[in-house]
């Protein structure tokens, strides 16, 4: 089992009256891949800050190996920060930007050159060492960024929003290359970021965080299928989520219709909410289905169909690899595994 190489022990922060960062638990083990993901102001880069070194909790304890770092300057941490911004040297090449750290810890000339020939392998830039770093691509840019933090071999790297600048193609090619990146070195990577879809592609674990606070922390199979709470269902990928009551184990209403899921533990006729994701509605013949409804539009996503179905006083949003035309009766299923309970 991997061990904890990071905690974060009861941080809160604030500035003045504003609670930024409120009691926060977390450990992050070695060689992991973490992401803490949220919406704008959720405090996930105050958290990675905190651990770099560039903010002081109000509160709590930062602990490297059990050791206590809160102030320990970022340089003195053996951990590195790439940022959405690459502040690179325009005035160095490629090689001169990596080397610029191994250059300041006077570390032998022969050494230098083998690490940074290494490092340029690694992010796939070989060849390219004498090129002024400004006339290479955003991608290219990120990648020197990423191996000048690397090359000083540090335990952690931060990133924050590292790919943010990047279009849409670059973004998921990077995000591959970020995570082969990390196995292949077997350095701790904590990530940042407000997008569902990167995090779900690059994570060991996710840090799902809303107004200073965890929602939820898991794998991202964990996170999609299990949300803890109704945050989490709808900010991770899209959801339905809809009042339920839930009767006894096992046995749970909602729009106006009586169904079997594999929840239990709640007290009788507790009042919850009803998670179902858009792919896991089955939509078959009107007389077939559990509930009946009227597809009232219809959208083309390319690999599915996106359709919302009125249905019992709720309009459901049903993606499937089958279309079923506006205005066409329909019936809808739901397997009880695909029913996810969450207390209110």
């Amino acid at each position: 089992m991997k061990k904890s190489l990071i905690n974060l022990v009861d941080i809160h922060k604030s500035y003045g009256d504003q609670i930024v960062i409120d009691k926060l638990n977390l450990y992050i083990k070695e060689n992991e891949f973490l992401t803490l993901l949220g919406p704008s102001g959720c405090g996930k880069t105050t958290t990675l800050r905190m651990i770099g070194g560039f903010e002081n909790p109000t509160n709590g304890d930062i602990l490297f190996l059990d050791k206590k770092i809160n102030d320990l300057p970022p340089y003195k941490r053996q951990i590195n920060t790439v940022f959405q911004k690459y502040a690179l040297f325009p005035h160095l090449n490629v090689f001169e930007n990596i080397a610029f750290g191994l250059k300041i810890k006077k570390m032998p000339k022969k050494t230098i050159e083998e690490k940074v020939e290494q490092m340029l392998a690694i992010v796939g830039l070989k060849g390219l060492e004498k090129r002024n770093v400004e006339s290479l691509s955003g991608g290219q840019q990120q990648r020197i960024a990423i191996a000048r933090s690397l090359v000083n071999e540090p335990k952690v790297l931060l990133l924050d929003e590292p790919l943010g600048a990047l279009d849409l193609k670059l973004r998921k090619e990077m995000q591959i290359e970020l995570k082969n990146m990390q196995r292949q070195l077997g350095i701790t990577f904590v990530y940042v970021t407000h997008d569902q879809e990167e995090a779900l592609t690059m994570s060991d674990t996710i840090v799902v965080m809303d107004k200073g606070k965890i929602q939820q922390v898991g794998t991202p199979i964990d996170i999609y299928n299990e949300p803890k709470n109704a945050f989490v269902a709808d900010f991770i990928g899209e959801s339905n989520i809809i009042d339920g009551i839930m009767h006894d184990d096992f046995d749970v209403s909602f729009c106006h219709t009586r169904f079997v899921c594999i929840d239990k533990g709640f007290s009788k006729e507790e009042k919850v909410d009803v998670v179902v994701r858009p792919e896991d509605l089955l939509i078959v013949k009107e007389e077939e289905g559990t509930m009946q409804g009227v597809v009232e539009s219809v959208i083309f996503k390319g690999v599915h169909y996106e359709m919302q179905i009125l249905c019992n006083d709720y309009s459901w949003t049903v993606h499937s690899t089958d279309m079923a035309p506006v205005g066409q009766r329909v019936g809808i299923n739901i397997d009880p595994e695909d029913i996810h309970i969450m207390r209110k």
